[in-house]
């Protein structure tokens, strides 16, 4: 399952994000791992990003697989 995110934090050190769910004001998740191919330079804040979810049941089992800038 693929969801829309915005990144909100990312860490260098441990390739992890801190990611709002798009369309929830509330849910945040944290320490999310990012795919290491996306360059860190390209882990800006307020960013959209794609989540890949393995267990729709288990928010916390995903991982940012691309982020991107929004059409204006």
């Amino acid at each position: 399952m693929l969801r829309l995110g915005i990144l909100r934090a990312f860490d260098t050190t441990t390739y992890r994000a801190q990611v709002q769910m798009e369309g929830s004001t509330g849910l945040w998740m944290e320490d999310v791992p990012v795919a290491r191919n996306i360059p860190p330079a390209e882990m800006v804040e307020g960013r959209r990003c794609l989540l890949a979810l393995f267990d729709p049941s288990n928010p916390s089992d995903m991982v940012v697989v691309a982020v991107f800038v929004a059409p204006a």
